[in-house]
This record gives structure tokens, sequence and C-alpha cells, in this order.
């Protein structure tokens, strides 16, 4: 590989930052935390890290609601923790890639404060408004992943603004150049300071349909990543994200990114049955996105027929692409819960023998569970809308626990924002050591071979019980074997020889 497609084959340990570790005794996660556990992460053998945001916000979203893109919020700590972290990552051996979070803001950002105040302000365009329908109605039938109309009445200018998510989350308008021009130009703000690149979220969301079309009702029994309790999920979401127009502005992304060596956009999307298709057409090519990740992966299935459709899909969809998979992250119930305990081990195994690169979420790799939170000790504000239904993400964004008999198991002196499960505290890593070792081991195994890292795939059995594909480069065939039901097991060959 070439010195600049690190990239490629990477494992990318992903950092909540306010749940990993708090440096200063206010029971949430920061910068400095981050920087003192910088050298466990090293050790499990990652070639980088990936840092939620922490950015100035108003943490309605806990920091995916950003008023400044260029500024670290107080809570997380400054600018030169930042710096310090890049330079110690960097010294480690890690990479650093940050969350670039494009297709809205906070409604405190001045971007919005400015929009909002008339129509004819320099930035009046800079986000969706529409005129209401003469009943007074919202424009069109669009709804909110976090519950309810998309559109939010503003008194001031008398029109409605888009919003995705939360009400405070305005959507940017992209088919304004002007807005693709400020967001290129925070990029570059955090590439000039040094980091490696950036996961860009919700990235098939920045677009929408410009007249302003209702989406038709989704099709019965299609597949859909938003969980039943949502009405969300009833609609085919045709015209308010995933629009062909977002192609010519990930290409514009990738030309900046182009300009500076070795930098990676990974994206997110979330698109339902079509996931795998936009992150095909993402991916394609190399003039758009390095590569991305959707949510076929981070369900509740675990078959040897679900894993081999998303990785046939993905191929047929970009055989030139590159995909970037995880089984957890922090929007979703822990895949210790999702497919049970006993499937960890081999759950890391297989990770390891995908093609693309891998994402790891913080504490995966010490086995924690989703945390059982009662409704008091939420924060998220989509488990709030939907409790007792769908509780939301924050038990997969519990605190890390470091150790097993300190206080709050050495993530912090004081109250930790959101509670440890007390079952944590048996698994951290002074106390159980035997699943990080295991990460570790696979790890090791993944860069000793160059199949696993760069290689082609090729399926060659999905049963009920069994998963199996070949991984081949020019130098190496591999073949990866995966009894996916108990007694869950695994074998590699290569040749004569055999690893179990």
């Amino acid at each position: 590989m070439r010195r600049n497609e690190w990239w490629r084959g990477a494992a990318i340990y992903q950092i909540y930052p306010r749940s990993f570790q708090d440096s200063n005794g206010d029971g949430v996660g920061d910068l400095r935390g981050a920087i003192r556990r910088l050298p466990y992460v090293a050790a499990l053998g990652v070639q980088a890290i990936w840092i939620s945001p922490f950015f100035q916000s108003p943490m309605a979203d806990t920091g995916y609601d950003v008023s400044d893109y260029c500024a670290v919020d107080p809570l997380f700590g400054t600018l030169l923790d930042f710096d310090e972290l890049l330079d110690v990552a960097h010294g480690l051996g890690l990479k650093v890639i940050v969350d670039h979070v494009l297709s809205h803001s906070s409604d405190q950002h001045r971007w919005f404060t400015e929009s909002r105040c008339d129509r004819h302000n320099n930035r009046a365009d800079w986000y969706v408004w529409a005129d209401p329908k003469p009943d007074g109605t919202a424009p069109n039938n669009w709804l909110s992943v976090f519950g309810g109309p998309a559109w939010e009445w503003d008194a001031t200018r008398r029109q409605y603004y888009l919003h995705n998510f939360l009400a405070s989350q305005p959507d940017l308008n992209f088919h304004n150049r002007a807005v693709q021009d400020a967001v290129l130009e925070c990029a570059r703000y955090w590439l000039e300071r040094g980091v490696d690149g950036f996961r860009l979220d919700a990235v098939n969301f920045c677009f929408h349909d410009r007249l302003l079309q209702n989406n038709p009702a989704m099709a019965a029994g299609a597949a859909n990543d938003i969980p039943e309790t949502n009405p969300y999920g009833f609609q085919d979401h045709r015209y308010d994200k995933t629009q062909p127009e977002n192609i010519a502005f990930l290409r514009r992304y990738r030309q900046l990114l182009d300009q500076y060596e070795g930098k990676v956009a990974i994206g997110e999307v979330g698109d339902g049955p079509r996931s795998l298709k936009t992150a095909g057409e993402y991916t394609s090519g190399s003039d758009k996105l390095h590569m991305c990740y959707t949510f076929d992966l981070l369900g509740p299935e675990f078959t040897p027929t679900r894993f081999a459709a998303a990785i046939r899909n993905f191929e047929e969809a970009a055989p030139d692409g590159w995909p970037c998979w995880a089984f957890s992250n922090h929007d979703v119930v822990r895949h210790a819960t999702r497919w049970g305990e006993g499937a960890v081990e081999l759950a890391i195994m297989l990770l390891v023998a995908l093609r693309g690169a891998i994402c790891l979420y913080q504490g995966e790799e010490l086995g924690l569970t989703e945390a059982d939170l009662q409704f008091e000790d939420l924060r998220d504000p989509y488990g709030i809308r939907f409790w007792p239904a769908f509780k939301g993400r924050d038990g997969c964004r519990t605190p890390m626990v470091w150790e097993g008999g300190a206080s709050n198991g050495g993530f912090s002196r004081a109250r930790p924002w959101l509670p440890i499960p007390q079952e944590h505290l048996a698994k951290a890593p002074d106390v159980a050591a035997a699943i990080p070792e295991r990460y570790r081991e696979a790890l090791r195994f993944r860069r000793k071979h160059s199949a696993l890292q760069r290689g082609s795939i090729r399926i060659t059995e999905a049963s009920d019980t069994v998963l199996a594909f070949i991984r081949e480069t020019e130098e190496e065939s591999l073949e990866c074997v995966f009894h996916m039901a108990e007694p869950y097991g695994w074998t590699f060959r290569s040749g004569t020889t055999s690893l179990s």
C-alpha cells in the first residue's frame, strides 16, 4: 500500500469523549482525560482514533448540535488541549479522525442567528426555509428522526425551517454554494491543525429536494434501521435526503482532502434499505469519500445469511469502493447485548476478517454490555421522546471503566454524567484481561496477513450456521470459516496452515 492509503485495512478506535476519561473531576470526560488513556488505545494495536464531537455546543444532542465548528467546548477543554492530544496520538503512531457534523448546526450558531432575522440578510438562504401551506401547516409531510414533523415555525421570519433531527438542529441549505464553501473552510481549519481525517456525520442528509415533494409510504416489509416505535420508519425517505446533488459536493470535499497528504473521509450513511447502495455510490472511484459505514451490521441479526447479504450488497454496489465495518457505536445497543456475551470473541475474529477498514467502539474490547438505565437518568432526547418503548442511546454511552475497585471505575472522582452499571466494574482492564487480550491478538493477526488488510473477498458458504469466505491478494489466499451458532468457533486456513 502507498503510505497515503494507511486507511485501507486500518482498525479505528472510537472515543466518545464525554464517557472516556474525566481529568478535572466534573463527572464528564474531556480531552485531557483522553490524552491520559491514549497509550492504552495504542497498545490494542489500532492505527487510528475517531473522536466524537468536542466542538462548542449547547449540548442539546450531546455535541451533535454545533454552535462553533472551529472551537473546543469548555466542557472538553481548550484548543491547546486538542493540539496536545494530536501530538501525543501521533507520537504513539495513531492517526486522529474528528467528527464533522455537516448537515446541520445548532440554532445557536451565528449563521442561524443571522439567517432567522429576516428574509433578506446575507445568510437568509443558508438554511432550509419554506412558507406554510395556505392553512398554516408545514410545507410537506417530512418527519424528524427524533420524532414529530421535520419543520419548525419561526415567528420572526414567519416561515418554517427544516430540521431532520431536533428543532434546535436546523438543516443547512447545501444548494447554496456559499454554505458549501463555509463548511469546507471549517474542514480546512482542522486539516491545518493536523487532523488526519473526518467522520462525516449523516453525510447523506446534506441535500433536500428543492421542490419539497412529499415522501411516499415505506413499502410493506421493507427493511429499515429505525426502531419500529418511531413513525419516521413509516416513510420512504426519497426526498428529504440522499439527493443526487450530494455527489458533486462529496467531490468538492475530496478535492480539499487531496490537497493534504494521507487524509481520509469516512461517511456515515443511514438510508434504510438503500444504505449499502448509497455507500457504494459515495465511495466508488477515487474522487468522493474514501469509505463509508452503514447500520447494516449494527442491528440484532447475527446470522451468516445477514452478513453474507451485507458483504455481497456492498461488493455489487462498489467493487472498487471501500467499506468501513463496525458492530457497535454510540448510536446503537452494544453488540455484547444484541448478540449475546458468548459471541463477543467470535465477533472480533469475524470483524478483523472482513474486507475494508474496521471500527471499534470504546468498551467493546472489555465486553461491555448495554446499560439498563432509569428514565430519570436519561440525557438522550431521542430516548426521552420515545420512552419506554425505545430507551434511546444512553445505554451504550455510559462511562468507561478502568479500575474495578476504584470509585466510579476510575472514570471520575465525581458522580458521572451517566451512571456506571455495577456489572461493568468486573470487566475493567485491571480485573478481567482476557477479552482485551483477545482483541490485541485479533488485531495482530490482521496485521500479519496482507489478504485481511487489503485482499478481495469471495463468499463460499452462508448456511444457517456457517459463514465462509476467501480473502485473497496476489501474495496470499486465506479461507475464513465462522460457526455463528453455539458453540461458536472459527478457523483460518492458508495452504496447509490452520488457526482456530
